[in-house]
């Protein structure tokens, strides 16, 4: 597994990063298909964010938390990060009983848009064919609040989005 830093404010000495590499490498116990990781360290205001990245064959599994101290930061975002590894693994074991097959590989694609003052990044994400169900998980592994996917009952491009605890929306766009 190749392992990426990446440091904004902040030095990471030697002996943090041996840890963190070490703590990470241990990810491969849970999920196998594990091909990097980017572990991106930051100080802002008297407090450390570290944001994990794992890309498991095309599927970005994300966790990013704060704390006062660097390494327990790392420590709690990598507890998040290796419950949404056991979450996805048991969504594949529950597709697996039902005869059918994950494929989640997409890409992202990242540009600083510097013109318009609004926009502060663009992703361009690659979508493929799946239910409703399968974008919420998705879109709980990478963390975020919405999810862009296609639709496969009805083939348009649907949002859906995170509403509470634990509901969800799906927008469906009208012709």
């Amino acid at each position: 597994m190749d392992i990426r830093f990446v440091q904004r404010g902040c030095e990471i000495d030697d002996k943090l990063r041996d840890y963190m590499e070490k703590k990470i490498s241990k990810l491969e116990k849970f999920f196998r298909k594990i091909l990097n990781c980017q572990i991106v360290v930051s100080h802002h205001k008297g407090s450390f964010n570290v944001e994990t990245t794992a890309n498991a064959n095309g599927v970005i599994l994300r966790a990013e938390e704060d704390a006062l101290e660097p390494r327990k930061a790392f420590d709690q975002s990598l507890k998040n990060l290796e419950r949404r590894i056991k979450k996805y693994n048991s969504y594949l074991k529950d597709r697996a009983q039902l005869g059918a097959e994950a494929d989640f590989t997409f890409s992202v694609e990242e540009e600083a848009e510097t013109d318009a003052p609004v926009i502060d990044k663009v992703k361009k994400v690659e979508v493929h064919p799946m239910e409703a169900a399968e974008a919420v998980m998705q879109m709980e592994l990478v963390g975020h609040a919405f999810f862009v996917f296609q639709n496969a009952a009805s083939g348009e491009i649907n949002v859906v989005y995170k509403r509470g605890e634990n509901s969800y929306g799906l927008i469906e766009p009208v012709r």
